[in-house]
């Protein structure tokens, strides 16, 4: 049993500790085997050697994210506090990464995690890219943050968002109103990043122009799409060809970001997604890259990223237990197989 005492310096306890404790109070759940008390700027810690120097080495990091200004909530924390190098996944303070965009009223709009930024790097690097991972990860919202910017550096002369009209789960039946009325429904994902992102004044002047257009994914055939920034959002619900269709529309200097979670396929079940295939066969080719996201890059209320994991460790499950039964059933027509055999050469 080892104990310490740390004394915290330079900034304000309470942002470290957070109202009615709230922050100190996660890192005590996490690290139940260690005592630690927190008395004004100084916390006590009382247990094994091994669990204390995690401990402190969290805390460390902790106040050097309020030295630094950086954006220290109860969901950094948890980030933090996820698994051992949690931590690595956020941006180093002297990382090259910095503001994508200023959004409404001044705010500034950056990548939150290692991958966000590598999402960034990766734009910048290839003119399309696919963006894979599970909800909340950030990537639409990074990516409409990266159009905006190029629009606003005059790389491009419009931004294009579209994602294909599919129903998810459900059977909306018929829907009153013109076409945008009945397709505004499923763009409303695109339009709330904007609505982030652009006063509404600018913004509606922007659509009122086409200078930004969000359509449905049927809507772009036929068309060349050139000095834009184009971004295809949840593409594991497009099929093989609409996808096709979709990555032959792109024009001279034009950028394409594709995003799409392989977990949540909407399409009817005769239907495959055209996803899949193709990040397997377009892999190989120069100028197109592909990121994937984790839930350690989650970035929704602290309960997605435990509920994305609990999923994927269901399906795991489900596919483990799928495997064995084909085994067992593969070992069983062997089994009979032999036997038919052995009863064969009887009769012989």
């Amino acid at each position: 049993m080892s104990e310490a005492v740390l004394t915290i310096d330079g900034i304000d306890p309470l942002e470290l500790y957070g109202e009615n404790n709230v922050k100190i109070n996660l890192l005590k759940k996490a690290y139940q085997d260690v005592q630690i008390t927190s008395r004004g700027n100084q916390i006590k810690l009382k247990g094994d050697k091994k669990s204390m120097e995690e401990v402190k080495s969290k805390l460390e990091i902790m106040v050097r994210m309020i030295e630094q200004k950086k954006e220290f909530s109860t969901q950094v924390v948890e980030d933090i506090l996820a698994s051992d190098h949690a931590h690595d996944n956020k941006i180093s303070p002297h990382s090259s990464g910095g503001v994508i965009v200023y959004g409404k009223n001044g705010a500034p709009i950056k990548a939150k995690t290692k991958n966000q930024k590598m999402l960034v790097e990766c734009s910048e690097e290839n003119d399309i890219v696919f963006a894979i991972g599970p909800a909340g990860t950030g990537k639409t919202y990074t990516a409409v943050a990266l159009a905006i910017r190029a629009l606003k550096a005059k790389l491009v002369k419009k931004i294009i968002l579209t994602r294909p009209a599919v129903e998810a789960g459900e059977h909306l039946g018929f829907l009153p109103g013109d076409m945008k009325d009945k397709v505004d429904p499923y763009l409303r994902p695109l339009y709330d990043a904007l609505d982030d992102m652009i006063p509404a004044e600018k913004l509606n002047f922007f659509i009122t122009n086409r200078v930004i257009e969000v359509a449905p994914l049927a809507f772009m055939r036929g068309r060349t799409l050139d000095h834009a920034f184009i971004i295809l959002d949840e593409a594991q619900n497009c099929t093989t060809t609409q996808l096709k269709m979709f990555l032959t529309r792109i024009g001279p200097n034009a950028k394409a970001i594709i995003t799409g979670d392989l977990s949540q396929i909407d399409l009817p079940g005769y239907q495959k997604s055209g996803l899949r295939k193709a990040l397997d066969i377009l892999k190989p080719i120069d100028g197109i890259g592909q990121l994937f996201l984790t839930a350690e890059d989650v970035v929704r209320h602290r309960l997605v990223k435990e509920i994305i994991r609990s999923y994927d460790m269901a399906d795991e499950a489900e596919e483990a237990e799928r495997i064995r039964q084909r085994e067992l059933r593969e070992a069983e027509k062997e089994a009979n197989k032999e036997n038919n055999q052995q009863d064969n050469t009887k009769t012989d």
